[in-house]
């Protein structure tokens, strides 16, 4: 299917779209909330949150109606993953990750690939992840050096190493990038093969054990001539690139986007009950009655909600077909990186000591603001290509 008809088929009227998020809102909150403290404290991935996802029909979330899926588009994934990030910013993004390869295999799907990966994917049975970035080229994750090699007219051979594969282990698949291992093939060409996670030759790394977003289970893989059949070669070999700007690329960020806007939500409801808490017993007065933190709170809202507004606008955009939208997918991504940094660390600042405390609420919002601006495309890139498309210039010149 194409994305064009894809595109045409997200639309959805209001009930749908009520009852979708009835669903998310009820699991965040009996489901995801819960367990948020345990994910974070011990790094488990969040895999009550994400069955929970999948028991409830929402695996197919952004899967084409023609493949079993909801057929919805950037719109629904952002407010899910949203929704899901109040309460666990590692749920939000293990699901979103799952929705973005999803999208990938769903994009230009065979019907063997229907048959195998989407449909299990649509019934909950599935879960699938990218598996891009690589340690040699960082944050360019356009440009891999895994190798993808013909070793027969039926399979592939794929050798190389990947870094933070989120869902890394735990994923039933992976949609993973690779360059023919021929010295002559054209740079910036490459292509993607789906690895079932019981492929022979696959290693994982240590644990993941950051300093936020612990569950995200963002891993090292290790290829050492995994064999996968032809038929899991999505698309045509060496076109990948139009799948990084049409599909990767505007659903990664949209769930980042969904992602830390959620963070930075909750950041500033916790800075608002703080202030309407917290009384000076010297005066019996109320800090929500200050008119100085009165503003620093104003000021919050309104950052965060100009972000949201761009974010929601980003995703209507490309899911309405406008060809400018990716500009604005592109800097929705690069806002709420600046305003889930800002937003976390202005409602510690009000909420004093209580906030700072190992174990506080905002602690852990805060080192997982962190990750906005690392994960790429990181924000300086964004930044760079943003001011490429205004010039009109192609946003891979160097």
């Amino acid at each position: 299917m194409g994305i064009g008809r894809a595109n045409r088929e997200r639309s959805m009227d209001r009930q749908d779209f009520a009852s979708l998020m009835l669903k998310v809102q009820d699991i965040a909150r009996e489901v995801v909330a819960p367990g948020a403290a345990m994910v974070d404290a011990e790094a488990n991935w969040p895999d009550a949150g994400i069955r929970a996802m999948q028991r409830a029909g929402l695996g197919g979330l952004v899967v084409p109606t023609a493949y079993g899926g909801m057929g919805h588009g950037l719109q629904a994934l952002v407010r899910v993953c949203e929704t899901l990030g109040q309460e666990c910013a590692s749920t939000a993004i293990c699901f979103g990750m799952h929705c973005v390869g999803a999208s990938v295999i769903a994009a230009n799907a065979t019907p063997d690939q229907q048959a195998r990966f989407l449909t299990p994917i649509c019934e909950g049975r599935h879960i699938t992840t990218l598996s891009l970035s690589e340690a040699g080229t960082g944050a360019h994750f356009y440009l891999p050096q895994t190798t993808l090699d013909a070793v027969s007219d039926e399979a592939f051979s794929v050798t190389g190493s990947k870094t933070f594969v989120t869902n890394g282990g735990q994923a039933d698949s992976y949609v993973v990038s690779a360059v023919a291992a021929s010295p002559e093939a054209p740079i910036g060409q490459f292509s993607c093969v789906v690895v079932p996670a019981d492929a022979e030759g696959i290693h994982w790394g240590a644990d993941w054990d950051g300093l936020g977003m612990r569950g995200n289970s963002s891993r090292t893989m290790e290829l050492q001539g995994v064999r996968v059949p032809r038929s899991n070669l999505l698309g045509k070999e060496g076109d990948q690139i139009w799948y990084i700007f049409n599909v990767v690329t505007p659903n990664f960020l949209i769930a980042m986007a969904g992602t830390f806007l959620g963070v930075a939500t909750t950041a500033l409801e916790e800075a608002r009950r703080h202030l309407s808490r917290r009384y000076h017993t010297h005066t019996g007065s109320s800090l929500a009655q200050a008119s100085v933190l009165q503003h620093r709170l104003g000021t919050l809202w309104g950052m965060l909600e100009r972000t949201r507004r761009l974010i929601y606008h980003a995703a209507a955009s490309f899911d309405s077909g406008d060809p400018d939208s990716l500009t604005a997918v592109m800097a929705a991504k690069v806002e709420v990186a600046d305003c889930v940094v800002a937003v976390v660390n202005e409602a510690m600042t009000l909420s004093g000591g209580i906030g700072y405390r190992k174990g506080a609420r905002l602690h852990q919002l805060l080192r997982d603001a962190r990750a906005a601006h690392l994960m790429s495309p990181t924000t300086d890139i964004l930044r760079v290509w943003i001011g490429r498309a205004l010039l009109d210039q192609p946003l891979l010149s160097d």
